[in-house]
C-alpha cells in the first residue's frame, strides 16, 4: 500500500481512530500521508478545515463513554454567545465525571466536574454536551459579569428559549462555592429575555451597575397619536434618552446607512436623544458611563463600577 492507496471501505467515515486502521490493515506509513487530518492524536479524517463540532467529534472518536464536552466548548456547540477571544480559542474542553481524572492531550483542556445525569444530553449530531443551563454554571468560572450576562440573555430570550428563566431562577438555588454563587445570583438578576445580542447585553447590564434607568430594551417607540416610529435597543425614558448599539452591518449592509439616518430623525422629532453606540464604546465602560450621565444631565458617578472582567475583545 503506498502512500496515497485507497483507504479500506470498511474504514468509517468520515473519520477513523488508528486503532480502527491498524485493525484494518493500514500500515503506519499511510496515516501519515497528507491526505489525512491528523490534527487530534489518535484519529484520523479525509476532511481538513474542520468545523468547531467536527474537531468535537474527531475527539469524541478517542474518549471514554463518559466523557463530554463542556465550558466554553459546549457554549458555543449550544451557539451560546462567549467572548471573542475564548471563542476562538484553539482548546476544546472536555470533561469527564469526578472523581475520574480529567483528561489530558494536546488540543484540549480536561477538567473532572461533580454533574449530575440531568446535566448532560447528546446534540442531534451525537456530541455528549453540558446542558445549556449546567454550561452557563460552568461558565461562571472564567467569565466576567457582564459576558456572564450576555451568554444567560440568550439562554432566555422569549423566541426560543433554551431554558426557561423560572427554571433558571430555581437553578440559582444549587449548592456552589460562594464565588461562584454570588457571581451567578448577580448574574440572574440582570438577564433579560429581550436581549437582541450580546453588546446590547453587556450595554444594558453595564447600565443597571451604574445605577442609570434603564426602562426597556427592544421597546417599540410610538408617536402622540399610538403610531408606530421606531423599535429602539435601550431607552433612559426618565431622561427621553435612547441608546443604539450600532454593528458594523449598520454601515456595510445596502441601505441600512439611510434606514438609521431616517429612524433617528423620525426619534429625533419626537423629543428624544438618541447616542449611536459601537464595539469601541465598551472598551472602556467608565468612560461610556461618564458620557451617558452627562448626556442626561446626571452627576458624576460617585463610586467605581465594580470589576466587570470586559477586555477589549468581549
Amino acid at each position: 500500500m503506498n502512500a496515497r492507496a485507497p483507504l479500506p471501505p470498511d474504514l468509517p467515515t468520515p473519520a477513523f481512530s488508528v486503532r480502527q486502521a491498524e485493525r484494518a490493515g493500514v500500515p503506519a506509513h499511510r496515516l501519515r500521508a497528507a491526505d489525512l487530518n491528523t490534527e487530534v492524536a489518535g484519529v484520523r479524517s479525509l476532511q481538513h478545515d474542520l468545523s468547531l463540532a467536527q474537531r468535537c467529534a474527531l475527539f469524541q472518536l478517542r474518549l471514554t463513554t463518559s466523557s463530554f464536552f463542556s465550558h466554553s466548548t459546549a457554549a458555543l456547540l449550544h451557539a451560546i454567545p462567549v467572548p471573542y477571544r475564548v471563542a476562538h480559542s484553539p482548546l476544546v474542553h472536555i470533561s469527564v465525571p469526578a472523581p475520574h481524572r480529567a483528561p489530558h492531550a494536546a488540543g484540549l483542556a480536561g477538567h473532572a466536574l461533580q454533574v449530575q445525569p440531568h446535566e448532560l444530553m447528546t446534540l442531534p449530531d451525537g456530541l455528549r454536551v453540558t446542558t445549556p443551563l449546567r454550561t452557563w454554571f460552568d461558565l461562571a468560572h472564567s467569565l466576567g459579569l457582564l459576558d456572564l450576562v450576555a451568554a444567560g440573555d440568550a439562554l432566555i430570550h422569549w423566541r426560543q428559549p433554551m431554558v426557561s428563566a423560572l427554571d433558571l431562577a430555581e437553578a440559582l438555588g444549587q449548592p456552589f462555592n460562594r464565588r461562584i454563587r454570588r457571581r451567578l445570583r448577580h448574574a440572574g438578576e440582570l438577564l433579560n429575555d429581550r436581549s437582541e445580542s450580546p453588546p446590547e447585553s453587556i450595554l444594558r447590564a453595564l447600565l443597571i451597575l451604574a445605577g442609570i434607568p434603564v426602562s426597556a430594551a427592544n421597546h417599540v417607540v410610538t408617536d402622540q397619536f399610538g403610531e408606530f416610529v421606531a423599535r429602539t435597543d435601550l431607552i433612559i425614558d426618565r431622561y427621553r434618552i435612547i441608546l443604539e448599539y450600532q454593528g458594523d452591518y449598520h454601515r456595510t449592509t445596502p441601505g441600512q446607512w439611510r434606514a438609521d439616518m431616517s429612524r433617528r430623525s423620525k426619534l429625533e422629532a419626537q423629543g428624544w436623544r438618541v447616542m449611536e453606540l459601537n464595539a469601541d464604546d465598551l472598551k472602556d465602560p467608565a468612560e461610556l458611563v461618564s458620557r451617558i450621565h452627562r448626556l442626561a444631565q446626571l452627576p458624576s458617578l460617585e463610586r467605581p463600577l465594580p470589576g466587570l472582567g470586559l477586555g477589549a475583545e468581549s
